[in-house]
């Protein structure tokens, strides 16, 4: 602190004396302009750039040389021009040359005084000039040796607030070790303490079964027999664990076939109708418009029957009134009012995904126009709210519990999961992640190998799945990666078939025995019909494009089951991606569900209309060994 300080009192001196110079010269006598001109050319030039204390000195010199009037002074004993009355001497006159020059040898003399004056001040200020200057220099010698000084004192401040930093990232990470060992520490003498009693438990139990020991010794000689008997009761119930074991496996097989003839007797073809509610912001439809007529053992029986009516405003009587309603009945195995929840929905298609566990192949598809709730029947709304889970999560969950079940019978389950769509007859890995996503041009139909009457898609993701977690995260990918539009039904509308597919394996190693099957959740792409008087620009020719495959491949379902329902020789798998992925789950003893989705609202009723058309003639007209023939009465 006082090395800082030092060159601050430095240069207090030096203001000080040049403070004095400039005090000094004020007091001079003021000189006659032409004494300054001449001063101005005898005086030595100044240096330039003697340091800016220098400067400031010399300039504060200079300044008050110039300050003072130019006065000229008179020695006494001179002689003057006389004085008339008080004024100014008049100029003598030309006669008078003695006078003259006397007043002239006068004036000479008081200017060589001056001179002399002058030259000594000069001089003084010269000596002074030069004293300030080496004093300059040695503030600047100075002033640049402190400035070293000072560097070398901030660069060893930085380092030292370095070291310092590092120090205390030090002691940081040592006390984060502490706490970890002392952590450790309480953690041990916990263990500690817990395994004293355990010891002491141990201890306490060693004495106990010494002496149950000795009790069973001196017992010994008279159990012999009793153990013989013991030993034949143990072989009597083996035998009869192994009996009811066979019991069980046979009881499990007549169920299997009891369970499956069931669902044979309720049709391995069945169809479900589900009218979504009326969504907030939507006209509530008029009254009548649809109705849920009772079956013939009243409003106890679960509703299989809708009907629908439909004001035409283009017919009216002879009269000018409209038409009256027109009404629409239609007969389904199952119909779902708008009030119905996903659990009631899922509860009625239980046993039919029991099926794929016992080794039947499943099919359940979601039909109908767009936003008409096909893809929440499926996959069900937004968010981890149980109350609208679809029937994937629900159907696996289903699987993975009753898998679990069967386990203690000797069975195990494996469980591989894939999701694909069908765009425009190009199939797309819905669970494609990195540079593969969004190619579909990679992904075909092909046998699983030579003789093999197992499908695949090739360049497709298979994931195998345990439990209701990795089944949610392989939904949340394959929404993201769906393809959607937003068409004139609905702002976000699925324009592709998703079709997911679960491969189970069961195997009873005991028995040798080894079942297959897989489960088909499909959501097909909203139905809608082309309406050609719409003039269609660049978007709209997309969407026309997209809209003709959907119902192309619709169309190709529906003579599918009509070849399967006819057990015609050729059925045209090959005319769609659609069939063609999903044959073996549509044939022999596989199990089929469609489920008709509608809308509750009177302006889709013509597309409402069309759905439960299709439905009720291409699923249920043609099963006549299941149902008998229902007809719409139009």
């Amino acid at each position: 602190m006082e090395d800082a300080l030092e060159p601050e009192k430095k240069r207090t001196r030096g203001l000080d004396t040049v403070t004095k110079i400039a005090t000094s010269q004020s007091r001079a006598p003021a000189l006659t302009a032409r004494t300054q001109t001449q001063n101005q050319i005898t005086a030595p030039k100044v240096p330039k750039k003697t340091g800016p204390r220098c400067s400031t000195a010399i300039a504060t010199v200079l300044k008050n040389q110039k300050s003072g009037p130019a006065v000229p002074a008179q020695k006494p004993g001179a002689a003057a021009p006389p004085m008339v009355g008080g004024r100014k001497p008049t100029k003598r006159p030309a006669w008078d040359l003695k006078g003259q020059l006397c007043d002239l040898n006068a004036e000479l003399k008081c200017c060589r005084e001056r001179t002399q004056t002058l030259a000594q001040e000069n001089q003084q200020l010269q000596d002074q000039l030069r004293e300030a200057q080496q004093q300059a220099k040695a503030r600047g010698a100075e002033c640049r040796t402190l400035e070293g000084e000072l560097a070398r004192v901030q660069a060893q401040a930085e380092q030292g607030q370095q070291e310092l930093g590092s120090l205390r990232a030090r002691v940081l990470e040592l006390e984060e070790q502490q706490c970890t060992q002392e952590g450790l520490l309480r953690e041990l003498q916990k263990e500690q303490l817990e395994l004293q009693e355990e010891r002491k438990g141990l201890a306490a139990r060693l004495e106990e079964q010494e002496r149950r020991l000795q009790a069973s010794e001196a017992a010994l000689s008279g159990s012999q027999a009793e153990v013989a008997s013991l030993r034949q009761e143990a072989t009597s119930q083996a035998a009869l664990l192994v009996e009811q074991g066979e019991r069980l496996h046979g009881l499990e097989m007549e169920r299997r076939r009891l369970h499956n003839q069931l669902q044979e007797l309720k049709g391995n073809i069945r169809v479900f109708c589900r009218v979504r509610p009326v969504l907030p912001g939507e006209p509530t439809p008029p009254p009548g418009y649809l109705l849920f007529p009772s079956g013939p053992g009243g409003p106890a029986d679960l509703p299989t029957r809708l009907s629908v009516s439909r004001c035409d405003e283009r017919r009216g009587t002879l009269s000018g009134a409209p038409a009256p309603a027109t009404r629409h009945d239609f007969s389904f195995d199952r119909v779902f009012p708008p009030g119905s929840g996903q659990d009631e929905v899922f509860e009625e298609i239980a046993m039919l995904v029991q099926s794929a566990l016992d080794g039947y192949p499943v099919c359940i598809f979601a039909y109908g126009q767009t936003g008409s709730g096909k893809t929440f029947t499926m996959e069900g709304g937004p968010g981890r709210d149980p109350q609208v889970e679809g029937l994937i999560p629900r159907a696996l969950r289903h699987l993975f519990s009753v898998a679990q079940e069967l386990g203690g019978q000797g069975w195990t389950y494996s469980f591989v999961a894939s999701y694909v769509e069908i765009y425009n007859e190009t199939v797309r890995d819905l669970l494609a992640t990195g540079p593969r996503k969004g190619q579909g041009g990679e992904c075909e139909i092909r046998r699983a190998g030579p003789g093999s009457e197992e499908l695949t898609v090739t360049n497709a993701r298979y994931v195998p799945v345990s439990c209701e977690k990795e089944v949610e995260a392989l939904l949340h990918l394959a929404h993201q990666n769906r393809a959607v539009a937003r068409t004139s039904q609905n702002e976000r509308s699925s324009r592709s078939h998703s079709v997911f597919q679960l491969q189970i394996s069961g195997e009873h190693t005991g028995r040798g025995l080894q079942c297959g099957a897989s489960l088909n959740l499909v959501d097909l792409a909203g139905s809608e019909r082309l309406d050609p008087s719409l003039a269609l620009g660049p978007g709209e020719r997309e969407r026309l494009r997209e809209t003709q495959a959907i119902n192309s491949s619709l169309s190709t379902l529906g003579l599918v089951i009509m070849a399967l329902s006819n057990k015609e020789s050729h059925i045209p798998y090959r005319n769609s991606k659609l069939t063609y992925l999903l044959q073996n789950s549509l044939g022999g003893s596989a199990k089929m569900l469609m489920f008709v989705n509608i809308s509750p609202l009177e302006e889709n009723v013509s597309e409402s209309l069309n759905s439960l058309r299709f439905a009720s003639k291409t699923f249920l007209g043609l099963l006549s060994h299941q149902h008998t023939e229902i007809t719409p009465l139009f």
